[in-house]
């Protein structure tokens, strides 16, 4: 197999027909190539002359003969995980996390580090560093990886693989254009094809080629309350330029006198990543000495150094400051889903980006909140979950958006 062209966005029907069928290998194989015909509703002998050329590429091979009704037995396909690998690395509210996966999506090697608090330059080296790592411990298979992908906060430019990054200056955010485009980085050091896709966007994908079991055509997948992923009628919704899922509003000039009497802060503006959460419980830990005493006790932790996985232990263990900050940022959320949903009317949403954490009533508070605030007609039959794939979504995401293209382009 030939390496991808991993700057590709649109595909032809050939390509897109590609995908399907090998989509339905992944999942569904072994499989009959009757079954396939019937569930694409594609006569049988089209989807054979497709099946001949995956074989020859050695991506799909035969297998076992499947148990026959009466006449010839079917001969069952499936895809071969060993045919092509892609590396994927993503930025999690706590964590960076690299993986090596097969084409069914199986996790060869994982490396993680805590997430850096950094520049976008000191971010890029880390993803650098990541990639270093995976290829060390995984001398066996570079001959046959296909690419990189990197899910990253931001605004990426599709043309060049650079960064517009935010980053916050005392209470203001700025967007910094990075200097050297991160994907120029990646492949001249690696020599591999390097795809770079905003981190809610792969991680939405990736949760819907590799986790949901139904067949939603219709996804968000919130990445905390600053950005979202879409899939729309079947397909990954970027935008005219790729820069769709910012979920607010921003201007540096005038945020002062942009509030909401009702909401710290209004539910349009921009948010910190976090949801305020961290400082949302410093607020409270140094006006009362008693409750600081008790939280600290039994996060093991101090103020300064106080972050959301300790938040989230306390909550476990049921202290009230941690419960209290963590129902109001669900509320916060579940107001801004119930906009979306009104706006988009998915079938289901996912919340992740290190969320998953949070809890049961943390979710059970969003869900309630959504109900409360979105038109009953959109929240009849929509589900509102944890990602499954949890730490791993961005890393998956970013790395299947890789295999989409190796399926596409034979």
């Amino acid at each position: 197999m030939r390496s991808p062209d991993l700057q590709k966005e649109i595909f032809t029907e050939k390509e897109k027909r590609n995908i399907e069928i090998l989509s339905i290998l992944r999942r569904q194989g072994p499989i009959s190539r009757s079954d396939i015909s019937q569930e694409m509703g594609i006569n049988v002998v089209s989807i054979s002359n497709y099946v001949d050329d995956f074989i020859k590429c050695n991506l799909v091979y035969e297998k076992e003969l499947d148990v026959s009704e009466g006449g010839r037995r079917p001969v069952l396909l499936d895809l071969n995980p060993r045919a092509g690998y892609a590396i994927g690395v993503g930025l999690n509210l706590m964590n960076m996390v690299g993986l090596l996966v097969d084409l069914k999506g199986n996790i060869i090697t994982k490396t993680q580090i805590a997430r850096p608090q950094a520049s976008v330059k000191e971010v890029s080296e880390c993803l650098l560093e990541i990639v270093r790592e995976i290829l060390r411990r995984s001398k066996g298979y570079v001959e046959n990886i296909k690419g990189v992908g990197i899910g990253i906060a931001g605004l990426i430019n599709k043309k060049d693989g650079s960064i517009h990054w935010p980053q916050k200056m005392d209470h203001y955010y700025t967007y910094a254009s990075v200097d050297l485009p991160l994907r120029g980085l990646m492949e001249r050091e690696f020599n591999l094809p390097t795809l770079v896709e905003n981190d809610a966007t792969s991680a939405c994908f990736g949760e819907h080629w590799f986790d949901l079991k139904e067949n939603y055509k219709n996804i968000l997948y919130m990445f905390s309350g600053v950005g979202c992923g879409m899939i729309i009628n079947g397909e990954l919704y970027r935008g005219a330029q790729g820069y769709a899922g910012e979920v607010s509003v921003y201007n540096y000039k005038e945020q002062d006198l942009f509030s909401c009497k009702s909401g710290k802060p209004c539910f349009v503006k921009r948010w910190d990543l976090d949801l305020g959460i961290v400082q949302d419980v410093k607020e409270v830990l140094l006006k009362e000495k008693q409750k600081a005493e008790e939280f600290l006790r039994i996060s093991s932790n101090n103020i300064e150094n106080l972050d959301l996985k300790s938040i989230f232990h306390a909550a476990r263990l049921k202290n009230p400051v941690a419960l209290a900050v963590l129902e109001r940022a669900a509320k916060k959320l579940g107001i801004k889903i119930a906009f979306l949903v009104n706006l988009l009317n998915p079938q289901v949403v996912v919340i992740g980006g290190g969320f998953e954490d949070a809890g049961e009533e943390f979710l059970n508070t969003v869900k309630s909140t959504v109900i409360d605030w979105a038109f009953r007609e959109s929240t009849d039959n929509l589900k509102i979950l944890y990602s499954q794939l949890r730490e791993n979504a961005v890393a998956m995401g970013a790395a299947s958006l890789v295999l989409e293209k190796v399926f596409a382009q034979l």
